[in-house]
């Protein structure tokens, strides 16, 4: 199974598949699942290398991240199932078996199943929550920006038109879409992965530089809530695929929502603290900061 794909003008034959392993009638590895595992692992190095800088314990991160990772998994395939409408024909595809793979996950439900279960691994190896999730947010992140190719591989996650001869993206599976749509075939689609690849890797960057003068726990969190839902917010209104309530877009919807309660969460508790600095005890709340962001606060 190939895919003969047009994007920017550049002419691809995709095959999902990577290898197929000798076991029974054989057995298919995608590329989807190589791209998630790499994703996860340049996520695993960066919380390993920078743990230290969060006050975490290595140990027990590994704790709580081998929890988290099949829940996350679990989390990602249930948030699928509940908003695809699809009725399933067999239960062997609650897990995702069939013909074209491990698909049908989505990330929301993966972050939301990391998260419950990262909490509560966290009471129990008596790690702070809000300092590992402050860790997790860039790893999250890395591991998004990296994951969509998955989806390019798969020719899935993509938008409608774009107006373009040339910006955009075309494969069979688009004009399978855009028939049912009633967009012309010979159209472009937004390349959504791609939008999404590259926010998630600014964001990254963006985000792990900020982090370097933290000044209270959970602040690289909110920045990941609001980086994160502001971008997957208008990504989600060019796509075709969107996992729906009646007329509305699922993830947009809790994008939208997580940003702009991040925002307020954000301004609310970033003003406690200048009003702290002000009482004349910023410094013992701060003492993680260096000099100059210390002169830099005082004007």
């Amino acid at each position: 199974m190939t895919y003969n794909v047009t994007i920017f003008g550049i002419d691809l034959i995709l095959n999902p598949i990577a290898f197929t392993l000798p076991i029974g009638n054989g057995w298919d590895i995608y590329w989807y699942g190589i791209i998630i595992a790499t994703g996860f692992m340049l996520a695993m190095v960066y919380g390993y290398f920078n743990a230290k800088r969060f006050n975490i314990n290595t140990d027990k991160m590994l704790d709580v991240v081998l929890v988290a990772t099949p829940c996350a998994i679990i989390g990602a395939r249930a948030y699928y199932l509940i908003f695809d409408g699809v009725k399933l024909s067999s239960f062997s595809e609650i897990f995702g078996f069939g013909g074209s793979g491990f698909s049908g996950l989505a990330i929301y439900g993966a972050v939301i199943g990391a998260l419950v279960s990262g909490f509560i691994m966290c009471k129990i190896r008596k790690v702070k929550f809000l300092d590992i999730a402050d860790l997790a947010s860039v790893a999250f992140l890395i591991g998004q920006g990296i994951g969509r190719w998955g989806n390019f591989l798969n020719q899935e996650a993509f938008g409608g038109p774009t107006g373009s001869d040339f910006w955009g993206m075309s494969s069979e599976n688009v004009v399978r879409e855009f028939i049912k749509l009633g967009y012309e075939p010979t159209d472009l689609a937004h390349p959504c992965f791609l939008y999404e690849s590259v926010w998630c890797l600014l964001g990254a960057l963006v985000i792990f530089l900020l982090s370097k003068k933290r000044r209270f726990s959970g602040e690289t969190s909110l920045m990941y809530c609001i980086w994160y839902g502001f971008g997957r917010a208008f990504i989600e209104l060019l796509r075709t695929d969107s996992l729906m309530i009646g007329n509305i877009k699922v993830s947009f919807l809790l994008s939208l929502t997580i940003s702009v309660a991040a925002v307020v969460v954000f301004v609310v508790l970033y003003a406690r603290k200048r009003k702290v600095y002000k009482d004349s005890t910023y410094e013992q709340m701060f003492s993680d900061l260096d000099e100059d962001v210390i002169i830099e606060g005082e004007e």
